[in-house]
C-alpha cells in the first residue's frame, strides 16, 4: 500500500513535506521523491523530511532529507526546526530538547519558550576534503573559473552540506539565476555545492539569497544562513551573533569562532495535513 499521511510545513517559506516513518517504513525512491516535490503533479516542496527511528541510543530520531530532484542532503536547518515541531505535535516526543542523527552527524533541536526553534548545526569544517572542494590546501578564498570563462571568488566551508559564499554589493541585483547553477555543478565541487550570495549590511546583519543544490533558489536556507554568517565573521568582521535576512524572513545565527558549534534560531510553521498515493496510476 503506497498511500501515506504527510504534513506540509515551512520555515520562512522554505517548504517541506514531512513523513512519519517511525511506525511504518517508507520506501522513498528518487522517483517518488521527485513526484512528491513536484508542484504540479505532487504536493510540492523544496525538500522532503522523513522521521525515522534512531539506529542507536545516542539519538531520539534519524532525520533524513531528500532534495526536490530526488537526491539526499546531509543537513537542513530550516527543515530541522520543522522536524522538531512535527515530532512534538505528532506525539512522537514531549521533549523540549531533541537529539537527531543525520547523514552528516548529530544535531540538537530545542523548542524555545517564544515558539521559535534553536538548532545546533555542528562545527563548521574548512578542510578541502571535508567540504569537499578540489584544492591542494585550505585557503581563505577560492577562485573558480566558469565554463564561459568568467572567474568568481568566494569562501568555501561545510556545515552538514558544502557551501560556497560570495560577497555581493546587493542581493537584489546579484546574478543568482546565472551564477547559482554554474557554481552548483562546478567540477571543483565533487558533491555539488550550495551557493550563497551575501550582502553585508553591518557587523550584526546580512542579507542573503541561496541557490541550493538539488532545489534551486529557495526563500530560506538554514545551513546557508549559518555558512554566510561564519564566512562573514572570518572575512568581514561580523559579530558572534548575526541577523540573517533571507527572502522569507529573519534568522539568527550564533557562532563563537573556529572549533565551536554554530546555532540557528527561527520559526517553523505547519500548513496542512494530507494523504498521498506515492504511486499514482
Amino acid at each position: 500500500m503506497s498511500r501515506r499521511r504527510f504534513t506540509k510545513m515551512h520555515g520562512l517559506g522554505n517548504d517541506f513535506v514531512v513523513f512519519d516513518a517511525t511506525r511504518r517504513p517508507l520506501d522513498l525512491t528518487p522517483e517518488r521523491a521527485r513526484f512528491v516535490a513536484d508542484r504540479r503533479l505532487g504536493v510540492g516542496c523544496d525538500q522532503i523530511l522523513v522521521v525515522e527511528p534512531a539506529a542507536d541510543y545516542d539519538a531520539d530520531f534519524f532525520y533524513r532529507i531528500y532534495n526536490a530532484d530526488g537526491s539526499e542532503s546531509g543537513q537542513c536547518g530550516n527543515g530541522a526546526r520543522c522536524f522538531a515541531r512535527f515530532v512534538r505535535e505528532q506525539g512522537l516526543t514531549d521533549r523540549d530538547r531533541i537529539t537527531v542523527a543525520t547523514a552528516s552527524g548529530r544535531m540538537v533541536l530545542e523548542a524555545l519558550a517564544d515558539g521559535r526553534y534553536r538548532v545546533a548545526m555542528g562545527v563548521p569544517a574548512f578542510a578541502p576534503d571535508a567540504i569537499p572542494v578540489r584544492a591542494p590546501a585550505r585557503a581563505d578564498t577560492y577562485d573558480m573559473t566558469l565554463a564561459d570563462g568568467r572567474r568568481v571568488t568566494g569562501q568555501a566551508l561545510a556545515i552538514g552540506n558544502p557551501h560556497f559564499v560570495l560577497r555581493v554589493d546587493s542581493v537584489d541585483s546579484a546574478d543568482v539565476a546565472g551564477l547559482g547553477p554554474a557554481l552548483e555543478s562546478h567540477p571543483d565541487f565533487p558533491e555539488r555545492v550550495n551557493v550563497g550570495f551575501m550582502e553585508v549590511v553591518d557587523a550584526g546583519r546580512i542579507r542573503l539569497r541561496v541557490y541550493e543544490r538539488g532545489a534551486g533558489e529557495t526563500r530560506a536556507c538554514g545551513s546557508g544562513a549559518v555558512a554566510a554568517a561564519v564566512a562573514g565573521r572570518l572575512a568581514h568582521g561580523l559579530h558572534d551573533t548575526v541577523q540573517v535576512e533571507v527572502p522569507g524572513g529573519m534568522l539568527t545565527v550564533e557562532w563563537a569562532g573556529e572549533g565551536e558549534t554554530a546555532h540557528l534560531t527561527g520559526p517553523a510553521a505547519r500548513v496542512f495535513d494530507g494523504e498521498l498515493d506515492l504511486d499514482p496510476k
